[in-house]
């Protein structure tokens, strides 16, 4: 993993064109077991959702439950969580213009954040949205809706921080696979219209942890 890492942040694809007023935007996240305690095992279970948006309109949503791959090393997130996002993604019916996913890109030891990594093996363009950087420092931006500042390793611009909504903490994006930095920053504005986190995101997110409750649910003992 490390070594794929390494060989990805030397590739550099012209970027995919995006327009976000058209696009088909998807968002995947993947939950774990409520509890766990330390870095996790190589069979922890992770519920996955996948959905796709075009102009704000829910077009699709899958969840499945896989499993992790391997404990949680820093820096290799994409050997735990990978196949199962990668899988949840495959399981929609139509193919995405860009996806959007809680991982950093360059921004990352190796300048390979899972962000980079899920791209590339999909084949589709992709934005990190995080709620801080991993390795990379700056300044906030204004206090106004798309205002933004770079974010730094050494003198490389990696991503940016963007205010989405006005008196709130900024999110970091991260332009991962084929896509530029100002692509990525109108991907992420144009579904963030009503709350801070980009809506393919935030419906994936609340898609997964409801299937974990119910897995949960129909577990507990009578």
């Amino acid at each position: 993993m490390v070594a794929c890492q390494k060989e990805l942040a030397l590739t550099a694809p012209d970027p995919l064109p995006v327009d976000p007023s058209a696009a088909l935007i998807g968002g995947c996240w993947v939950c774990l077991p409520r509890g766990l305690s330390g870095p996790g095992t190589d069979h922890d279970p992770a519920w996955c959702a996948a959905v796709i948006m075009r102009a704000g309109k829910l077009v699709e949503q899958r969840v499945i439950m896989g499993v992790a791959a391997a404990p949680y090393v820093p820096g290799l997130m994409a050997l735990r969580l990978g196949r199962p996002m990668e899988d949840a993604v495959r399981a929609l019916s139509s193919r995405l213009d860009v996806l959007v996913l809680d991982a950093t890109a360059a921004d990352h030891p190796r300048r390979a954040g899972l962000a980079l990594h899920l791209g590339a093996e999909l084949g589709v363009a992709t934005v990190g949205v995080t709620h801080r950087p991993l390795v990379a420092s700056g300044e906030w931006p204004s206090d106004r809706r798309g205002a933004m500042s770079p974010l730094r390793i050494g003198d490389s611009v990696v991503g940016c921080w963007l205010r989405t909504q006005p008196g709130v903490r900024p999110l970091a994006v991260h332009p991962g696979w084929r896509i530029d930095l100002n692509t990525a920053v109108d991907v992420v504005l144009s579904v963030t219209s009503k709350r801070r986190t980009p809506e393919p995101l935030r419906r994936a997110r609340e898609i997964a942890r409801r299937a974990r409750a119910r897995q949960s649910s129909s577990a507990a003992p009578d």
